[in-house]
């Protein structure tokens, strides 16, 4: 960020971190790893227009997870889809993802307008480089594969089968 920035993205500061998730999304998707597929939208935010690139991810215990990276005006948003709105146990689902929360760095579980539940957090946008890339989106893999099989054991018990354990070792 230039000298004497006010922490507000203008055009010049936005193709910056663009280019910046752009570049490290391109190095990740090369390297043959967890991550799958990249989609960038410029105007993806439905209500602010702001720039969306959509991950896509191999995960252990649930077979993808894609997180959503939302650049705002002083933040980069992002978001994972966890899990649909517990139909069992409603009330314990949310006890254990609630008590989750206290052991996860910079994110949090959150209900969508949906009631599904989300993997969520911000960064300020000065802090956006490969490192803080690498850990948001190693973090949501990571707490998705952590804490998704007892999620759903709760939330749709009698439904949820775990994924074989040749199928996690496969990704």
């Amino acid at each position: 960020m230039s000298e004497g920035w006010s922490g507000i993205l203008g055009p010049v500061e936005r193709d910056e971190i663009c280019s910046r998730i752009d570049a490290w999304s391109a190095r990740e998707l090369a390297a043959d790893g967890a991550l799958v597929a990249v989609d960038r939208q410029p105007g993806g935010d439905p209500v602010t227009g702001a720039p969306r690139w959509y991950l896509r991810l191999r995960g252990e215990e649930k077979e993808y997870v894609t997180v959503w990276l939302t650049l705002r005006q002083r933040t980069l948003h992002h978001e994972a889809q966890f899990m649909p709105a517990p139909e069992t146990n409603i009330g314990a689902t949310f006890e254990y993802l609630l008590k989750r929360n206290a052991e996860l760095l910079g994110m949090s579980f959150a209900l969508g307008p949906e009631d599904a539940i989300y993997l969520v957090g911000r960064v300020p946008v000065a802090r956006v480089d490969d490192d803080e890339l690498d850990r948001i989106i190693g973090a949501s893999l990571a707490y998705t594969d952590e804490c998704f099989p007892t999620a759903m054991m709760l939330g749709y018990e009698g439904k949820y089968r775990r994924r074989p354990p040749q199928a996690r070792a496969a990704g």
